[in-house]
Protein backbone atom coordinates (compact mmCIF):
# COMPACT_ATOMS: atom_id res chain seq x y z
CA UNK A 1 0.00 0.00 0.00
CA UNK A 2 1.57 3.32 -0.72
CA UNK A 3 1.42 5.99 1.45
CA UNK A 4 0.20 9.02 -1.05
CA UNK A 5 -2.90 10.33 0.92
CA UNK A 6 -1.60 13.69 2.64
CA UNK A 7 -1.57 13.96 6.38
CA UNK A 8 -4.89 13.39 8.62
CA UNK A 9 -6.38 11.53 5.55
CA UNK A 10 -7.49 7.57 6.02
CA UNK A 11 -9.31 5.28 3.33
CA UNK A 12 -11.32 2.14 3.52
CA UNK A 13 -13.38 0.47 1.36
CA UNK A 14 -16.11 -2.61 1.05
CA UNK A 15 -18.21 -5.04 -0.92
CA UNK A 16 -21.88 -4.22 -1.13
CA UNK A 17 -22.76 -5.49 -4.20
CA UNK A 18 -24.99 -3.20 -5.57
CA UNK A 19 -25.25 -4.40 -9.27
CA UNK A 20 -21.89 -6.57 -8.98
CA UNK A 21 -20.29 -8.82 -6.36
CA UNK A 22 -16.67 -9.43 -5.70
CA UNK A 23 -14.82 -5.99 -6.36
CA UNK A 24 -15.42 -3.15 -3.57
CA UNK A 25 -18.15 -1.11 -4.57
CA UNK A 26 -18.00 1.48 -1.50
CA UNK A 27 -15.27 3.29 -0.53
CA UNK A 28 -15.13 5.79 2.42
CA UNK A 29 -12.52 8.92 3.06
CA UNK A 30 -12.31 10.48 6.53
CA UNK A 31 -10.33 13.16 8.34
CA UNK A 32 -9.03 13.48 11.68
CA UNK A 33 -9.67 17.25 11.48
CA UNK A 34 -12.27 19.35 10.19
CA UNK A 35 -11.80 20.07 6.48
CA UNK A 36 -12.22 23.50 4.77
CA UNK A 37 -14.63 22.47 1.11
CA UNK A 38 -14.35 23.35 -2.43
CA UNK A 39 -16.82 22.09 -4.75
CA UNK A 40 -18.09 22.56 -8.70
CA UNK A 41 -21.11 20.39 -9.81
CA UNK A 42 -22.61 19.01 -12.57
CA UNK A 43 -24.93 21.77 -14.71
CA UNK A 44 -27.71 19.06 -15.62
CA UNK A 45 -31.03 19.84 -14.62
CA UNK A 46 -31.38 16.05 -13.55
CA UNK A 47 -28.81 16.51 -10.47
CA UNK A 48 -28.30 13.43 -8.51
CA UNK A 49 -29.41 13.05 -4.94
CA UNK A 50 -26.17 13.32 -4.22
CA UNK A 51 -25.41 16.25 -5.70
CA UNK A 52 -28.25 18.45 -3.93
CA UNK A 53 -26.91 16.97 -1.16
CA UNK A 54 -23.09 18.12 -1.38
CA UNK A 55 -23.97 21.63 -2.87
CA UNK A 56 -26.44 22.41 0.89
CA UNK A 57 -23.36 21.26 2.57
CA UNK A 58 -21.23 23.64 0.23
CA UNK A 59 -23.80 26.18 0.68
CA UNK A 60 -23.80 25.79 4.37
CA UNK A 61 -20.24 26.87 4.34
CA UNK A 62 -19.13 24.31 7.45
CA UNK A 63 -16.25 21.87 7.83
CA UNK A 64 -16.57 18.41 6.80
CA UNK A 65 -14.82 15.35 7.70
CA UNK A 66 -15.99 12.32 5.57
CA UNK A 67 -16.92 11.26 1.84
CA UNK A 68 -18.00 8.16 0.93
CA UNK A 69 -18.38 6.78 -2.59
CA UNK A 70 -20.56 4.14 -4.41
CA UNK A 71 -20.43 2.66 -7.73
CA UNK A 72 -23.55 0.75 -9.31
CA UNK A 73 -26.03 3.27 -9.36
CA UNK A 74 -26.33 6.91 -9.22
CA UNK A 75 -29.19 7.54 -7.13
CA UNK A 76 -30.37 10.22 -10.32
CA UNK A 77 -33.76 10.80 -11.00
CA UNK A 78 -34.76 8.89 -8.38
CA UNK A 79 -37.07 11.80 -6.66
CA UNK A 80 -38.04 12.28 -2.48
CA UNK A 81 -36.70 8.51 -1.94
CA UNK A 82 -33.39 8.82 -3.57
CA UNK A 83 -32.70 12.30 -0.93
CA UNK A 84 -34.39 10.30 1.73
CA UNK A 85 -31.94 7.79 1.14
CA UNK A 86 -28.97 9.85 1.01
CA UNK A 87 -29.84 11.03 4.69
CA UNK A 88 -30.22 7.83 5.79
CA UNK A 89 -26.60 6.92 4.35
CA UNK A 90 -24.88 10.28 6.17
CA UNK A 91 -26.98 9.43 9.51
CA UNK A 92 -25.77 5.65 9.53
CA UNK A 93 -22.12 6.75 9.34
CA UNK A 94 -22.29 9.44 11.19
CA UNK A 95 -22.86 7.04 14.17
CA UNK A 96 -20.28 4.88 12.91
CA UNK A 97 -17.76 7.52 12.76
CA UNK A 98 -18.74 9.30 15.50
CA UNK A 99 -19.93 12.78 13.35
CA UNK A 100 -22.52 14.46 12.43
CA UNK A 101 -24.45 13.99 9.94
CA UNK A 102 -23.95 17.31 8.00
CA UNK A 103 -20.16 16.54 8.13
CA UNK A 104 -20.64 13.54 5.19
CA UNK A 105 -20.63 14.37 1.52
CA UNK A 106 -21.64 11.35 -1.04
CA UNK A 107 -20.50 10.75 -4.54
CA UNK A 108 -22.19 8.05 -6.71
CA UNK A 109 -21.88 6.79 -9.89
CA UNK A 110 -23.78 3.79 -11.98
CA UNK A 111 -27.28 3.45 -13.47
CA UNK A 112 -29.76 6.13 -13.33
CA UNK A 113 -33.58 5.92 -12.23
CA UNK A 114 -32.50 2.59 -9.30
CA UNK A 115 -33.46 3.27 -6.02
CA UNK A 116 -30.52 2.24 -3.27
CA UNK A 117 -30.89 -1.35 -1.52
CA UNK A 118 -30.68 0.03 1.84
CA UNK A 119 -30.11 -3.22 3.02
CA UNK A 120 -26.96 -3.31 1.42
CA UNK A 121 -25.82 0.51 2.68
CA UNK A 122 -26.29 -1.05 6.13
CA UNK A 123 -24.17 -3.98 5.70
CA UNK A 124 -21.46 -2.51 4.10
CA UNK A 125 -21.23 1.12 5.93
CA UNK A 126 -19.73 -0.10 9.00
CA UNK A 127 -17.60 -2.68 7.18
CA UNK A 128 -15.78 0.43 5.56
CA UNK A 129 -15.67 2.13 8.75
CA UNK A 130 -13.68 -0.73 10.40
CA UNK A 131 -11.62 -0.80 7.21
CA UNK A 132 -10.19 2.80 7.47
CA UNK A 133 -6.59 2.66 7.14
CA UNK A 134 -6.60 -0.22 4.63
CA UNK A 135 -6.90 1.68 1.60
CA UNK A 136 -4.45 4.44 -0.13
CA UNK A 137 -5.37 6.78 -3.29
CA UNK A 138 -5.60 3.61 -5.91
CA UNK A 139 -7.84 1.54 -3.17
CA UNK A 140 -10.04 4.30 -3.01
CA UNK A 141 -10.35 4.98 -6.54
CA UNK A 142 -11.18 1.62 -7.40
CA UNK A 143 -14.35 1.59 -5.23
CA UNK A 144 -15.45 3.95 -7.34
CA UNK A 145 -14.81 2.52 -11.10
CA UNK A 146 -17.40 1.38 -13.49
CA UNK A 147 -16.23 1.21 -16.97
CA UNK A 148 -12.98 2.55 -16.17
CA UNK A 149 -10.15 0.29 -17.44
CA UNK A 150 -7.99 1.78 -15.09
CA UNK A 151 -7.93 3.54 -11.95
CA UNK A 152 -7.28 7.43 -12.20
CA UNK A 153 -5.04 8.64 -9.18
CA UNK A 154 -1.62 10.95 -8.73
CA UNK A 155 0.14 12.72 -5.53
CA UNK A 156 2.67 15.07 -5.00
CA UNK A 157 4.16 17.57 -2.36
CA UNK A 158 4.71 20.86 -2.80
CA UNK A 159 7.16 23.59 -0.90
CA UNK A 160 5.15 26.25 0.92
CA UNK A 161 6.41 29.08 2.82
CA UNK A 162 5.93 27.52 6.09
CA UNK A 163 7.00 23.85 4.87
CA UNK A 164 6.35 20.94 2.91
CA UNK A 165 2.59 20.06 2.25
CA UNK A 166 0.80 17.13 0.00
CA UNK A 167 -1.45 16.87 -2.45
CA UNK A 168 -3.67 14.05 -4.38
CA UNK A 169 -6.69 13.65 -6.61
CA UNK A 170 -8.50 10.81 -7.51
CA UNK A 171 -10.95 10.43 -10.19
CA UNK A 172 -13.35 7.95 -12.06
CA UNK A 173 -14.72 8.39 -15.71
CA UNK A 174 -14.85 6.50 -18.65
CA UNK A 175 -17.81 7.61 -20.48
CA UNK A 176 -20.80 10.42 -20.18
CA UNK A 177 -17.89 12.78 -20.31
CA UNK A 178 -17.84 16.45 -21.39
CA UNK A 179 -18.02 18.55 -18.33
CA UNK A 180 -19.59 21.87 -17.52
CA UNK A 181 -18.41 23.51 -14.48
CA UNK A 182 -17.75 20.04 -13.08
CA UNK A 183 -15.79 16.90 -13.45
CA UNK A 184 -17.05 13.18 -13.35
CA UNK A 185 -16.76 11.86 -10.06
CA UNK A 186 -13.26 13.52 -8.51
CA UNK A 187 -12.11 14.03 -5.13
CA UNK A 188 -9.04 16.45 -4.16
CA UNK A 189 -6.95 16.39 -0.97
CA UNK A 190 -5.02 18.46 0.64
CA UNK A 191 -3.39 18.71 4.03
CA UNK A 192 -2.64 22.79 4.03
CA UNK A 193 -4.67 24.82 6.00
CA UNK A 194 -6.22 27.54 3.48
CA UNK A 195 -8.93 30.00 3.83
CA UNK A 196 -12.61 28.61 2.36
CA UNK A 197 -13.05 31.70 0.17
CA UNK A 198 -9.17 31.36 -1.27
CA UNK A 199 -9.99 27.99 -1.71
CA UNK A 200 -12.64 28.07 -3.37
CA UNK A 201 -11.42 30.41 -5.93
CA UNK A 202 -8.06 28.26 -6.50
CA UNK A 203 -10.32 24.82 -7.38
CA UNK A 204 -12.79 26.56 -9.63
CA UNK A 205 -9.84 28.70 -11.60
CA UNK A 206 -8.16 25.25 -11.39
CA UNK A 207 -10.96 22.97 -12.16
CA UNK A 208 -11.53 25.37 -15.44
CA UNK A 209 -8.31 24.73 -17.25
CA UNK A 210 -8.26 21.11 -17.05
CA UNK A 211 -11.69 19.07 -16.14
CA UNK A 212 -13.84 21.24 -18.22
CA UNK A 213 -11.49 21.00 -20.94
CA UNK A 214 -11.97 17.15 -21.83
CA UNK A 215 -14.58 15.44 -23.76
CA UNK A 216 -14.82 11.74 -24.66
CA UNK A 217 -18.54 12.02 -25.84
CA UNK A 218 -20.29 15.05 -25.46
CA UNK A 219 -22.66 13.63 -22.50
CA UNK A 220 -22.92 15.75 -18.87
CA UNK A 221 -23.58 13.36 -16.13
CA UNK A 222 -26.30 13.91 -13.90
CA UNK A 223 -23.64 13.56 -11.36
CA UNK A 224 -20.61 14.89 -12.05
CA UNK A 225 -19.05 16.49 -9.19
CA UNK A 226 -15.82 17.29 -8.15
CA UNK A 227 -14.70 17.80 -4.08
CA UNK A 228 -11.55 19.56 -2.16
CA UNK A 229 -11.10 18.91 1.68
CA UNK A 230 -7.91 21.00 3.01
CA UNK A 231 -7.40 19.95 6.52
CA UNK A 232 -4.72 21.96 7.59
CA UNK A 233 -2.49 18.19 8.82
CA UNK A 234 0.68 19.21 7.64
CA UNK A 235 0.84 22.05 10.25
CA UNK A 236 1.65 24.63 7.08
CA UNK A 237 -1.15 26.74 6.27
CA UNK A 238 -1.46 29.62 3.09
CA UNK A 239 0.60 32.71 4.33
CA UNK A 240 0.54 34.79 1.41
CA UNK A 241 0.17 35.25 -2.27
CA UNK A 242 3.00 33.43 -3.02
CA UNK A 243 2.04 30.55 -1.44
CA UNK A 244 -1.51 30.77 -2.76
CA UNK A 245 0.05 31.08 -6.66
CA UNK A 246 2.23 27.96 -5.57
CA UNK A 247 -0.78 25.74 -4.17
CA UNK A 248 -2.81 26.72 -7.49
CA UNK A 249 -0.16 25.89 -9.73
CA UNK A 250 0.43 22.42 -8.61
CA UNK A 251 -3.44 21.18 -7.93
CA UNK A 252 -3.75 22.87 -11.74
CA UNK A 253 -0.84 20.75 -12.51
CA UNK A 254 -2.00 17.33 -11.01
CA UNK A 255 -5.59 18.13 -11.88
CA UNK A 256 -4.32 17.90 -15.31
CA UNK A 257 -2.33 14.78 -15.15
CA UNK A 258 -5.74 13.18 -13.87
CA UNK A 259 -8.34 14.41 -16.64
CA UNK A 260 -5.90 13.49 -19.40
CA UNK A 261 -5.91 9.97 -17.93
CA UNK A 262 -9.80 10.54 -18.17
CA UNK A 263 -9.50 11.10 -21.35
CA UNK A 264 -6.53 8.18 -22.08
CA UNK A 265 -9.50 6.22 -20.65
CA UNK A 266 -12.28 7.04 -23.10
CA UNK A 267 -14.74 3.94 -23.37
CA UNK A 268 -13.17 2.47 -26.86
CA UNK A 269 -10.36 5.15 -27.09
CA UNK A 270 -7.28 4.75 -28.41
CA UNK A 271 -5.70 7.92 -28.71
CA UNK A 272 -6.02 11.36 -27.20
CA UNK A 273 -6.59 14.90 -29.17
CA UNK A 274 -4.86 17.76 -28.15
CA UNK A 275 -6.88 20.70 -29.49
CA UNK A 276 -5.31 23.88 -29.65
CA UNK A 277 -7.61 27.23 -31.20
CA UNK A 278 -5.30 30.33 -31.84
CA UNK A 279 -6.15 33.57 -33.30
CA UNK A 280 -10.20 33.84 -32.49
CA UNK A 281 -11.67 37.38 -31.73
CA UNK A 282 -12.59 36.16 -28.72
CA UNK A 283 -11.88 32.99 -25.89
CA UNK A 284 -15.50 32.14 -26.50
CA UNK A 285 -15.21 31.85 -30.32
CA UNK A 286 -12.12 29.45 -29.51
CA UNK A 287 -14.23 27.50 -27.52
CA UNK A 288 -16.80 26.72 -29.27
CA UNK A 289 -14.29 25.80 -32.17
CA UNK A 290 -12.48 23.47 -30.23
CA UNK A 291 -15.54 21.64 -28.50
CA UNK A 292 -17.47 20.99 -32.21
CA UNK A 293 -14.23 20.06 -33.10
CA UNK A 294 -13.28 17.38 -30.00
CA UNK A 295 -17.43 16.35 -30.05
CA UNK A 296 -17.36 15.75 -33.94
CA UNK A 297 -18.03 11.87 -34.67
CA UNK A 298 -16.41 12.19 -37.88
CA UNK A 299 -13.29 13.80 -36.28
CA UNK A 300 -13.27 11.30 -33.91
CA UNK A 301 -13.51 7.77 -35.99
CA UNK A 302 -11.21 9.89 -38.40
CA UNK A 303 -8.89 9.56 -35.96
CA UNK A 304 -9.44 6.66 -34.90
CA UNK A 305 -8.66 4.73 -38.00
CA UNK A 306 -6.00 7.08 -38.93
CA UNK A 307 -7.27 8.94 -41.79
CA UNK A 308 -5.80 12.32 -41.97
CA UNK A 309 -9.25 13.61 -43.22
CA UNK A 310 -8.46 17.70 -42.14
CA UNK A 311 -11.24 18.32 -43.93
CA UNK A 312 -13.99 17.03 -41.19
CA UNK A 313 -11.85 19.48 -38.97
CA UNK A 314 -12.29 22.53 -40.85
CA UNK A 315 -16.16 21.43 -41.21
CA UNK A 316 -16.73 21.27 -37.59
CA UNK A 317 -15.53 24.91 -37.07
CA UNK A 318 -17.32 25.87 -39.88
CA UNK A 319 -20.31 25.05 -37.86
CA UNK A 320 -19.22 25.93 -34.01
CA UNK A 321 -20.88 29.18 -34.36
CA UNK A 322 -17.71 30.95 -33.86
CA UNK A 323 -17.24 34.18 -36.14
CA UNK A 324 -14.20 33.97 -37.85
CA UNK A 325 -13.34 34.98 -41.66
CA UNK A 326 -13.10 31.61 -43.60
CA UNK A 327 -9.97 32.89 -45.59
CA UNK A 328 -7.83 33.31 -42.57
CA UNK A 329 -8.34 29.89 -41.21
CA UNK A 330 -5.22 27.76 -40.74
CA UNK A 331 -4.48 24.25 -39.84
CA UNK A 332 -1.71 21.96 -38.52
CA UNK A 333 -2.56 18.19 -38.05
CA UNK A 334 0.72 16.41 -36.17
CA UNK A 335 2.86 19.10 -37.25
CA UNK A 336 2.04 19.33 -40.71
CA UNK A 337 0.17 22.20 -42.52
CA UNK A 338 -2.60 21.05 -44.46
CA UNK A 339 -4.76 24.35 -44.61
CA UNK A 340 -3.30 28.09 -44.35
CA UNK A 341 -5.12 31.20 -45.33
CA UNK A 342 -8.24 28.64 -46.20
CA UNK A 343 -6.31 26.39 -48.99
CA UNK A 344 -5.04 23.18 -48.87
CA UNK A 345 -1.41 22.92 -48.30
CA UNK A 346 1.34 20.36 -48.88
CA UNK A 347 -1.28 17.22 -50.52
CA UNK A 348 2.13 15.40 -51.01
CA UNK A 349 2.22 14.72 -47.28
CA UNK A 350 -0.52 12.11 -46.73
CA UNK A 351 1.44 8.84 -46.16
CA UNK A 352 4.02 10.78 -43.49
CA UNK A 353 0.71 12.31 -41.69
CA UNK A 354 -1.07 8.85 -42.00
CA UNK A 355 2.08 7.40 -40.40
CA UNK A 356 1.75 10.06 -37.73
CA UNK A 357 -1.65 9.48 -36.97
CA UNK A 358 -0.86 5.88 -35.84
CA UNK A 359 0.47 7.67 -32.77
CA UNK A 360 -1.59 7.65 -29.07
CA UNK A 361 -1.34 11.23 -28.70
CA UNK A 362 -2.51 13.23 -31.77
CA UNK A 363 -2.29 16.78 -32.46
CA UNK A 364 -4.84 19.13 -33.91
CA UNK A 365 -3.77 23.18 -33.68
CA UNK A 366 -6.50 25.62 -35.24
CA UNK A 367 -5.84 28.95 -36.08
CA UNK A 368 -8.99 31.30 -36.75
CA UNK A 369 -7.22 34.68 -37.65
CA UNK A 370 -5.31 37.57 -36.17
CA UNK A 371 -6.98 37.42 -33.22
CA UNK A 372 -6.38 37.08 -29.42
CA UNK A 373 -8.93 34.65 -28.29
CA UNK A 374 -7.55 30.89 -28.04
CA UNK A 375 -8.34 27.62 -26.34
CA UNK A 376 -7.30 24.21 -25.47
CA UNK A 377 -9.50 21.07 -25.35
CA UNK A 378 -8.49 17.03 -24.73
CA UNK A 379 -10.70 14.65 -27.05
CA UNK A 380 -10.56 11.02 -27.17
CA UNK A 381 -11.31 9.55 -30.49
CA UNK A 382 -14.33 6.95 -30.90
CA UNK A 383 -13.86 3.36 -31.69
CA UNK A 384 -15.82 0.36 -32.07
CA UNK A 385 -16.02 -0.83 -27.91
CA UNK A 386 -17.95 2.39 -27.54
CA UNK A 387 -20.97 1.26 -28.63
CA UNK A 388 -19.98 -2.14 -27.86
CA UNK A 389 -20.16 -0.84 -24.06
CA UNK A 390 -22.96 1.34 -24.33
CA UNK A 391 -25.33 -0.88 -26.36
CA UNK A 392 -25.46 -3.55 -23.26
CA UNK A 393 -24.24 -1.34 -20.13
CA UNK A 394 -26.71 -2.81 -17.41
CA UNK A 395 -25.99 -6.07 -18.69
Amino acid sequence: MRDDLPKGFAAGTAQAAFRKPGRPDLGLLVSEKPCVLAALFTQNLFCAAPVQIDRAILKAGKPVRAIVANSGQANACTGEQGLRNCEKIQSLLAVDLGLQPDEILLISTGVIGAQFDMGKWGLALPDAARNLGSQDAEGFTRAMMTTDAFPKFASRSLQLSGGEIRLCVMAKGAGMICPNMATMLCVALTDAGVERKAWQGIFSRAVNKTFNRVTVDGDTSTNDTILGLANGASGVAVQDQGDLAALEAALTEILDKVSYMLVKDGEGAKKVIHISVKGAATDRDAELVARAVGNSQLVKTAIYGGDANWGRIVNAAGYSGASFNPGEVGLVLCGIERFHDGSPVNDDKEEELAALLQQSDVDVKIVLGRGKGEYTLKASDLGHEYVTLNSDYRS
